[in-house]
């Protein structure tokens, strides 16, 4: 699907098709290993509701041994305008769902999040068709690069200090 709720996904499914990889059906989600400087990615795009999120995150950090620290969370965000890239370290849910099972579920808001900007071009009591709405023409076009520079921030999230990610990419 190609809404704007799906971004996480689009990142995820750019980072796998650029390393020749593919996703397979696991256990609460679609998984796919990537290497990146000689660092293990695992990517999950869980298959439970949105508000669900937090169970198959929980699940795979188990499973895969990875700590709080090296968890990267890449969501949606109605509060940046489109295409806006933040990395945060922790932060609130920000009334998004997804993010609200996750703080729940691992009882911390202490983790890193890759927010990924999508406007908030509706009008009032239409949050959530906007949300669940596909990209504009003139998004779509604008797109490929902001996937793409996404896609770069989880690699540097991979392999350098978060701070010093944050601060090379935040506000580009």
């Amino acid at each position: 699907m190609n809404t704007r709720h799906n971004i996480g996904f689009k990142v995820l499914d750019h980072l796998a098709d650029e390393s020749g990889t593919f996703f397979s059906t696991q256990k609460l989600g679609d998984l796919a290993s990537i290497k990146h400087k000689g660092r293990n990615l695992v990517l999950l795009k869980p298959s439970t509701y949105m508000n669900l999120s937090g169970k198959a995150v929980s699940y795979w950090m188990q499973k895969e041994k990875i700590p709080l620290e090296r968890m990267l969370i890449v969501t949606d965000d109605l509060a940046l305008p489109f295409g806006s890239l933040r990395l945060r370290t922790k932060g609130s849910d920000g009334g998004h769902n997804g993010l609200k099972h996750i703080n729940e579920t691992l009882q911390t808001q202490k983790y890193t999040r890759l927010r990924f900007g999508i406007g908030k071009e509706f009008k009032p009591g239409e949050q959530v068709n906007y949300v669940l709405s596909e990209w504009s023409e003139e998004e779509n076009k604008a797109l490929p690069e902001r996937i793409k520079m996404a896609s770069e921030i989880v690699k540097a999230f991979a392999s350098l200090p978060v701070a010093q990610v944050m601060s090379q990419y935040n506000n580009k």
